[in-house]
This record gives C-alpha cells, sequence and structure tokens, in this order.
C-alpha cells in the first residue's frame, strides 16, 4: 500500500466547447513536451462537465472532438494514456470516499464555486459545489506525482494535497503521495483578445474574444487584426497599464519559443498593426496544421474511439488496485 516513487503526470481538460488558444498555450503544448519524461495521464472529464446542464449529443460530439485536438496537438497514445473519465468508474468511487472525509470548511474556501455560482448559489447543483472532491480522487487515483498547474488550479491542487494528508493519517499509513504542482519555466497565460485583463476562455460570448484550434486561417488573421489595441507607441510589457500588449507579446513569445524578453526588445518600435500582421501570420503557421489534422481525425470517429477505449482500459489497470486498497482501508466486504 505504500506510495510509489514513480514520476506520475494526471491532468485533465473539459469536453465543452472547442479547444482555443489558450488551452493549447497554456496546458496542452506542455503536455506534449512532457510525455516521455513522465508517465502521463490525460483525462478528458465529462464528470466534471455534467455539473453544468449538457445537450448528450453535443456531450459525445464535444469529447471526440477534444480528443482530436489532443492528438492533432501531438499527444501520443504510445506515449501517454489518453481516456474520458467516465469510462473508469474508479473515479466517482474514489470521489465519494473522499467526500466522506473532506470538512465542509475547506469546500466552503473554494473561490470557483463561489464565481461559477455567481448569484444563483442556492440553486447550484451539489456537483459543482463538491467537483473539488472529484478533482482530487481524479488526481489521488492514480497516485500522481505532479500535476501541471496555471494559477486558476493551484488552490485545486492544494485541496488535493489537504485531502491525501487526510486520508492518509486517517488511517495511518503512507498511501497516497501529496501531488507537486509542475509549473513551466515560462507559462502562458493567454488572455482575451477583447479584454487583456481576462482569461481568454470557452464561456466568453464573445467569439472574436479567442482563437479555436478549429479555426481557419481567415478566421485566425480577423480575430488577430481586430484584437483591442491602446494608444501607446510601440509594443511593451506593461500588465498594469498596457494589458492587451502585454498579451500579444506573451502570445508571440509562446508561440515561437522565444523568450519574452527577445520579443519585446525587437518590437520595442513596432507599431500594434503591424505588430499583429507579424502575430497573425505566425498564429496561422503554428495552427494551422493542428485545424487540418482536427478536420481529418474527426472524419475518423471510429479511431478517436479506439484510442479512447484503449486508454481507459490502461487506467483501469492502474486505477483498480488503489481502489481496492482504499476499499480495505475503509473495511469494505469484498470478498
Amino acid at each position: 500500500m505504500g506510495v510509489q516513487v514513480m514520476k506520475r503526470v494526471f491532468s485533465g481538460v473539459q469536453p465543452t466547447g472547442n479547444l482555443h488558444l489558450g488551452n493549447y498555450l497554456g496546458a496542452i503544448k506542455n503536455w506534449v513536451e512532457i510525455q516521455g519524461q513522465f508517465e502521463c495521464l490525460y483525462c478528458i472529464v465529462d464528470l466534471h462537465a455534467v455539473t453544468v446542464p449538457q445537450d448528450p449529443k453535443e456531450l459525445r460530439s464535444s469529447t471526440r472532438e477534444v480528443t482530436a485536438g489532443l492528438l492533432a496537438a501531438g499527444l501520443d497514445p504510445s506515449n501517454c494514456i489518453i481516456f474520458n473519465q467516465s469510462k473508469v468508474f474508479q473515479h466517482a468511487n474514489l470521489g465519494w470516499l473522499l467526500n466522506c472525509i473532506t470538512p465542509l470548511g475547506w469546500l466552503n474556501r473554494m473561490t470557483q464555486f463561489k464565481e461559477k455560482a455567481g448569484k444563483k448559489r442556492d440553486n447550484a447543483v451539489l456537483g459543482l459545489y463538491g467537483y473539488p472532491v472529484l478533482m482530487a480522487a481524479d488526481i489521488l487515483l492514480y497516485k500522481a506525482t505532479h500535476v501541471p498547474v496555471g494559477e486558476d488550479q493551484k488552490q485545486h491542487l492544494e485541496l488535493a494535497r489537504d485531502i491525501a494528508g487526510a486520508f492518509n493519517r486517517l488511517f495511518d499509513v503512507d498511501f497516497f503521495p501529496l501531488p507537486e504542482p509542475l509549473i513551466k519555466n515560462q507559462a502562458a497565460r493567454v488572455m482575451s483578445l477583447r479584454d487583456g485583463n481576462k482569461k481568454m476562455s470557452k464561456s466568453d460570448t464573445s467569439p472574436m474574444s479567442r482563437i479555436n484550434l478549429n479555426d481557419d486561417e481567415e478566421l485566425i488573421r480577423k480575430k488577430i487584426r481586430k484584437a483591442k489595441t491602446d494608444s501607446h507607441p510601440g509594443m511593451a510589457i506593461d500588465p498594469e497599464n498596457r494589458p492587451e500588449a502585454t498579451n500579444l507579446l506573451n502570445i508571440y513569445a509562446a508561440l515561437s519559443d522565444e523568450s519574452i524578453q527577445n520579443v519585446v526588445q525587437r518590437h520595442s518600435d513596432t507599431s500594434f498593426s503591424d505588430f499583429k500582421e507579424e502575430l497573425a501570420e505566425l498564429t496561422v503557421k503554428k495552427i494551422a496544421p493542428l485545424n487540418s489534422e482536427i478536420r481529418r481525425l474527426i472524419e475518423d470517429p471510429g479511431y478517436i474511439d479506439s484510442v479512447l477505449k484503449e486508454g481507459s482500459e490502461r487506467a483501469v489497470d492502474i486505477a483498480s488496485p488503489v481502489m481496492k486498497d482504499a476499499y480495505d482501508l475503509f473495511g469494505f466486504l469484498n470478498s
């Protein structure tokens, strides 16, 4: 029952809406880079998706489309495990056990519930309130040692560590490792093209606020050309006073794999319009091939389903013995 020493990474993505540039630069590009360095599990978290109403047909379609996006971006099923959460029932099983040991006070501190529920908190469903516990179960089920996180996910990882520690203390065992954050040296936090103070998001009502991985070349160019600008000359990093310039420079640096310092130095005297033209061409060069591959893969749903099926079987092979040991610790009769 001890903690394994192998480095194992778990991360997940929602199957709602199209993958966009923020998903790619903020997470998926890094997933591709580390898939050969760790044992990696990448999960399409469809159980999390249903904490808000979903159309069943669209959810199935979105699950395949997101999987296509991951494959097109360079995730290799022979180098990592790609699966959808609902195919591995142990996620829900462990989630319930962790619900039974997690104090309400810990959940009351979670800021994302307050943001998502808004003023309709009394009508929010229990799943939305408790989904950080399921998120902890996702990680701990595989005894993951590392989790790639952005700023907005640090609180959830801290909760997973707290729950793992509480479990270990409850049963006086060294069962779950305390997962560590895996943070890139130059993590790309991609903001909205319409508001440099807001994160690029699938839920933004303006489609011009984000570049989707399935946007065609002309639409990519159009969105970047229409990106919000300011009246200052040249380009500079100044998140407080020039958030839009800062965002476009960060996108350029992340796409080109250059340091932000080099990008700023080369473009300190470049006008917004000229910089956006250069950024548009770079984005098309990097994203258009993903677009083509996503479209090709979506035309072959049988292949996508086979990747998810094989991935879920491999995930179950890891999860089953962990779940059996957890059941034994709780005292369930499983003979």
